[in-house]
């Protein structure tokens, strides 16, 4: 019987191993060939003459422009400074510098040297080295950087170059074709392809209050080592330079977005750049921020459009012609304006000394302001006091302290002592904010002072009361003053 299951089970064993060799390899049975998978269908003859057309317009633009767009390798130094946990191990080891190798692209702006670029690419950089399309390598020396528009101009000994047509940035459309033209990632002359995604877009990726940011946003691809190559239409003239990526905190490279600085922009400061080593940019001298829905009804717009003047710097350019905190600007050289970056790039154009127009509304009407621009100085951050006037409350009682339900905070009155780490003579401090409110939304909080509500100083409770209950159903404008000084306008709708 063991017999007969030893037989059965080593014939089981040979007829299952000769099945699964005519499964794999078929014994020649069967054959796999072309003809198996079918006759492939014919490649277009005729293309559509608009398909083709349209083709060629890449094709020509990037013939046209690639030959302008150049590889930089820089070498920077930086310290490398031990944590104070490794000190206390090593404690006689210096800190060393350290040798960085970086890269980027850049676009050749003049047929005898002179390349623009980022300013992050060539920052800090103690050599920096260039190779053209061409394959030439030289050495470059820095000519200038702005750290504000994070654009830089760099210069090779050479002549002759193909230097890029630089075109018009402010006729640029959402849905228009571009391609970006780089060297990412060390792929030499790479050309990807997409379409402007938005323009004016402001990342806050310039840490300076100063920063200009207008960026045209486009989801051709950008990749690191784009930065300070070329955005490009189908023209082939370069409208941006690529220099930034929406990245999601666990790569560098591309996610869908990328960010370039309008040519228009470059190309002014390219050439304060080139001609003085720097750029003598005009300032209005405000501290500036969006109108929302809140701001507009407390100041009497119709919407929420404009600028709010949060801040005028004091013997700044508009300080000089009267133009106050709590202003909304309008207009621009008779151009609206209704994002603070809009009125930076305009301004970015112009230099100390240079005139504007602004169009204001004050007091629920348009004035016109000439405004000739001045240079930033260090005490740029000094803001004009505001000569606004007190009222004495009109209540019998006199409150010490509020949970004023329809702006969602609480407030009490302070002594002079608590005033002075806030560089203020009057005001009632916030002491608590209701969650999820428009006064939290607004970054209203614990511990901020209260000095004025529709440029009308307020010393009390009672007063803040007294300004409150007028407007209710409507909104107001408070003027607030944060532990560190700093003043800002907030508008706040007041319930019913």
């Amino acid at each position: 019987m063991k017999r007969k299951n030893i037989i059965g089970a080593i014939s089981l064993l040979f007829f299952g191993a000769v099945f699964g060799a005519i499964l794999v390899s078929g014994f020649g049975l069967v054959r796999p060939g072309f003809a198996s998978v079918g006759n492939p269908n014919p490649p277009i003859k005729d293309l559509d003459p608009v398909v083709e057309k349209f083709n060629n317009a890449f094709i020509q633009a990037a013939d046209v422009v690639t030959p302008s767009i150049v590889q930089i390798t820089t070498i920077s130094t930086s310290e490398n400074k031990a944590h104070e946990m490794f000190k206390f191990f090593m404690p006689f080891k210096d800190d060393v510098p350290e040798e960085r190798q970086g890269s980027g692209s850049g676009v050749i702006i003049s047929k005898d040297g002179y390349i623009l670029t980022n300013n992050h690419v060539v920052e800090n950089a103690t050599h920096v080295e260039v190779s053209l399309h061409d394959k030439r390598e030289f050495e470059a020396e820095v000519v200038g950087t702005d750290p504000l528009t994070d654009l830089a101009v760099i210069k090779i000994d050479a002549e002759n170059l193909p230097l890029a047509s630089l075109g018009n940035s402010d006729n640029l459309k959402v849905g228009q074709w571009v391609m970006a033209i780089g060297n990412p990632l060390s792929l030499t002359s790479t050309v990807t392809a997409g379409i402007i995604s938005a323009i004016g877009r402001n990342i806050n990726i310039i840490q300076d209050s100063y920063g200009i940011e207008n960026f045209i946003q486009t989801d051709a691809a950008i990749n690191p080592g784009n930065s300070g190559g070329a955005l490009v239409d189908l023209r082939g003239n370069v409208i941006g330079i690529n220099s930034a990526i929406a990245t999601n905190g666990f790569t560098s490279n591309y996610i869908g977005y990328g960010f370039a600085i309008p040519i228009n922009i470059a190309k002014t400061v390219s050439e304060d750049l080139i001609s003085d080593g720097e750029v003598k940019r005009g300032y209005i001298g405000v501290r500036i921020e969006a109108v929302n829905t809140e701001v507009a009804k407390a100041v009497g717009l119709d919407k929420p459009r404009g600028i709010l003047v949060q801040g005028v710097v004091e013997d700044g350019a508009a300080a000089s012609v009267g133009i106050k905190e709590g202003d909304v600007i309008l207009k621009i050289d008779g151009k609206e304006v209704n994002e603070p970056n809009s009125l930076q790039s305009y301004i970015a154009s112009k230099r100390s000394g240079d005139e504007v127009v602004l169009t204001l509304f004050r007091d629920k009407k348009e004035i016109k302001k000439e405004v000739k621009l001045k240079a930033r100085t260090p005490d740029d951050d000094v803001l004009v006091k505001n000569d606004s006037k007190s009222k004495k409350s009109l209540k019998g009682k006199e409150l010490t302290q509020k949970k004023i339900e329809t702006l969602g905070i609480s407030v009490r009155n302070v002594k002079d002592k608590e005033l002075e780490p806030y560089k203020v003579e009057n005001g009632v401090m916030i002491t608590g904010v209701d969650r999820f409110s428009k006064a939290e939304s607004q970054r209203l909080s614990t511990g901020v002072v209260i000095v004025e509500v529709d440029r009308e100083k307020v010393s009390s409770v009672s007063e803040l009361m007294d300004l409150v209950d007028a407007k209710k159903g409507s909104a107001i404008l408070l003027k607030v003053v944060y532990n560190d000084g700093t003043t800002r306008l907030v508008g706040l709708e007041v319930k019913k």
